[in-house]
């Protein structure tokens, strides 16, 4: 293992500004987080103001309790991070803290993975179909993949002129070609919601039904104990490194000692101090 480079001393340069401790003045705004192309947008205005939600909407029913989430919140974190390949209830909590898209589409609140999980089982039959409008609506859009979701390979043609003839056979031979397509695209709908819940079902295996997939042990996940515990390993590794050298300068020592048929253990003494000095 190569031992750790020390901090480097000041050196007469200037360096942009960068403080990570600076505080904004002015609470960012989310909107100016992404860029006006992005998916996210997309994604949010299809919730927002196009897609039917009456179908989840109907099933809260329920006055009491604790309020749920805004189902729009939820069907914009589903939509995007299932269409861009994450779906893991838990990632799907992680990047509505570290994810500038998923924070977003959440409006900076971050649902714990449990409550996205029943989300998605309590409206999945909702969510299949929404899925699928989703699907057809990016691809009459003309857009070629939805995220990760490929929709070029199931292009459904564009309704025919209303004086435009067209063959019975011809007729026929086209909305059976739609009719596959609109199967292929609701197979897509429907194998997004069944990786996501043989995802989460593996990681309540694994975790446990309460448990995260984090980056830290709760040893490390305090800024204090994490610099000292980093200190500390930096110290470790310092002097392993220190002994390798120090073993290495008497054993090379040794064994040109072995070469010329002396023996001096003054020498030894000698290189080990070198060997030392130089760590």
């Amino acid at each position: 293992m190569k031992r750790p480079q020390r901090r480097p001393a000041a050196v007469d340069k200037t360096f942009r500004a960068f403080d990570p401790q600076q505080v904004l003045l002015l609470p960012p705004s989310l909107d100016d987080w992404l860029p006006e192309g992005h998916l996210a947008r997309f994604v949010a205005d299809l919730v927002d103001h196009v897609l039917d939600l009456g179908p989840v909407l109907a099933d809260y029913t329920e006055k009491r309790g604790y309020p749920p989430y805004d189902p729009r919140l939820m069907l914009r974190l589903l939509i995007y991070g299932y269409t861009t390949g994450v779906r893991s209830s838990r990632a799907v909590e992680r990047k509505c803290v570290d994810d500038v898209a998923f924070r977003f589409l959440a409006a900076d609140q971050a649902p714990d993975f449990r409550s996205i999980a029943r989300f998605r089982r309590r409206h999945l039959d909702a969510l299949a179909g929404l899925f699928l409008q989703s699907l057809r609506l990016a691809q009459k859009l003309g857009m070629v993949k939805m995220g990760r979701v490929a929709l070029d390979g199931t292009k459904l043609e564009a309704n025919a002129s209303k004086h435009k003839a067209m063959s019975y056979g011809r007729l026929v031979d086209k909305e059976e070609r739609v009719e596959a397509e609109l199967a292929a695209l609701e197979a897509k709908a429907a194998a997004l919601l069944a990786d996501a819940e043989a995802t989460d079902t593996a990681e309540d295996e694994k975790f446990g039904p309460d448990g995260k997939d984090v980056d830290l042990p709760a040893e490390l996940d305090r800024r204090e104990k994490r610099l000292a515990r980093l200190q500390a390993a930096r110290a470790q590794i310092e002097a392993e490194a220190a002994a390798k050298a120090l073993k290495h300068a008497q054993d090379k020592e040794r064994r040109r000692q072995d070469r010329t048929g002396t023996s001096d253990e003054q020498a030894v003494t000698d290189a080990s101090e070198a060997a030392a000095a130089k760590a």
